[in-house]
Parts: C-alpha cells; sequence; structure tokens
C-alpha cells in the first residue's frame, strides 16, 4: 500500500517557529531593565516539513500542548485570542513560564518584530506586532538561513542560574531585535548578520549559562566562533543548543532549509 508523501499526517499542521535576534527580551525579569522600551525580537513562522528535534529551542513543547488544544491544526479564530489561550494553557501553575513569543510564533505567518515593554501587560505581551508577508523578503530570508543540527539541551539544565541583568546589555538585546527586522525588510545580510552576532553577545554578558554549563558537553561558544567568522551571522534556536541558525549566500555544508509559513 503506497504511503502518504504528505508530513503532516505525522506531525501535524501547527507550525513551528524560529527565534532570531532579541530573544529573551520577551521575560518580564528581563523586559523590566530595558531603560528605552520597547525592546523587540523576532520571530519566523516555519511549517512542518520535516520532524524537527525536541528540547532545541524551536517551540516544540508549546507546539505539543497546541497539536492537543487544537487537535492538530490552527482555529480560524482571531490571532491575539489564540496567543492568549495557548499561553495561559501552557503557563498554568509554572513558576518560570514560557514567554509569549513561542506561542506568537506557531500562530502567526510571516516574518514578525514584537515589542515588549514591561508597563504594557507587566511585559507578558507585546505592546505592537510588526508583521512582514511580503513574498520576495520571505522568499529571501528563506534563501540565506541555514539550520546545523547540533544537540538538544541537556537534561537537568537551566539558563536562569547566573542573571547579569544590566539595562545598557538589555537596550542592546533588544535593538538587536529591531536591527534584525530592518535588516530583513530591506534584504541587507550583512545587517542580519550582524544582529545575530549581537544578540549572542547579549546572551553571554545577560545569560552567560545559555551558552555554557555543566551539563553542556558541547563546546557551543567554540563552534559558535567558527560560523561566525565564517559566515555574515550566527544564533543559536535557544539556550543550551539545539540548531546553529546560520545566514548565507552560499550554501551552508550539512545546512538545512525552512519554509516559513506564509
Amino acid at each position: 500500500m503506497k504511503q502518504s508523501s504528505d508530513i503532516t499526517k505525522i506531525t501535524g499542521k501547527i507550525p513551528y517557529r524560529i527565534a532570531l535576534a532579541g530573544g529573551w527580551i520577551d521575560q518580564p525579569f528581563v523586559s523590566m531593565h530595558n531603560p528605552k522600551p520597547p525592546g523587540s525580537m523576532v520571530v519566523v513562522a516555519v511549517e512542518p516539513t520535516f520532524r524537527f528535534m525536541d528540547r532545541c529551542g524551536i517551540c516544540s513543547s508549546t507546539r505539543e500542548i497546541a497539536l492537543k488544544l487544537w487537535k492538530g491544526k490552527l482555529p480560524n479564530r482571531p490571532l491575539e485570542s489564540l496567543v492568549e489561550e495557548l499561553y495561559y494553557a501552557e503557563n498554568k501553575g509554572k513558576k518560570d513560564p514560557s514567554g509569549s513569543q513561542d506561542m506568537i510564533g506557531i500562530i502567526y505567518p510571516g516574518i514578525n518584530r514584537l515589542d515588549y515593554d514591561y508597563n504594557y501587560k507587566g511585559g507578558f505581551f507585546p505592546c505592537h506586532i510588526e508583521s512582514c508577508r511580503n513574498a520576495d523578503v520571505v522568499q529571501w530570508l528563506e534563501n540565506v538561513l541555514y539550520l546545523l543540527a547540533v544537540s538538544p539541551r541537556p537534561e537537568g539544565y537551566s539558563p536562569l542560574g547566573i542573571k547579569n541583568l544590566d539595562p545598557k546589555w538589555i537596550n542592546r538585546l533588544g535593538m538587536s531585535g529591531k536591527q534584525c527586522y530592518d535588516a530583513i525588510v530591506n534584504k541587507n545580510i550583512v545587517k542580519l548578520g550582524e544582529s545575530l552576532n549581537e544578540c549572542m553577545r547579549c546572551w553571554k554578558a545577560i545569560l552567560p549559562q545559555t551558552v555554557k554549563h555543566p551539563t553542556i558537553k558541547i563546546e557551543l561558544e567554540k563552534l559558535l566562533k567558527y560560523y561566525q567568522s565564517n559566515y555574515p551571522g550566527a544564533i543559536y534556536s535557544g539556550c543550551g543548543g539545539g540548531y546553529l541558525i546560520v545566514v548565507s549566500e552560499s550554501p551552508v555544508p550539512g545546512g538545512i532549509k525552512i519554509k516559513i509559513r506564509n
């Protein structure tokens, strides 16, 4: 019997998401220290063309909850209400709640800049979302992004053991998201790469255990440095490893291409 070639029969139709520059600004414990709000981050909805690894910062845990909550596909309802429904479904009773960028990333199509201000809804939800669904821009971004599988974050790992919540670095973090979005809509690969590199510098300064921790056996910083030195820019898909997202106009050996949901 011929098998179906539609992978969504196995994975479900709900998108994954990748986060580019600015991640962590969606957490109130970070945004509350931003001296010049709002700070921004960029998320991109990704079609499930293959099954991403779990525990890799691709929103797989949020997606699993969404799959059960909505029986495998996104409901045809206002996007904001879906975000809040999924946010509360995932975070009920959690000491360290997932940021709303996880929910927005899989629910909002295209490329989205999320602007966070602690004075708006306590920083839990963005005060503004700027979206780009321009077909040329979407295609350009698909063409320059490569994902390299590194390793799922280890069991027992947490990035929150050390917090250096320096307002200057947090401001830079939020600015990296703005720079990232501007670079994408202007199809500027040099500035896109620099925004990713800047975000990684901010992570290392603010939450150093995002890349270095006793449970992490891979030399994430050394690997990151190699790709940042040889390509316009690179960033990890999440804390503790996951995928390495590399921007390049030429193929990156071993790189996986994505399809943006638009």
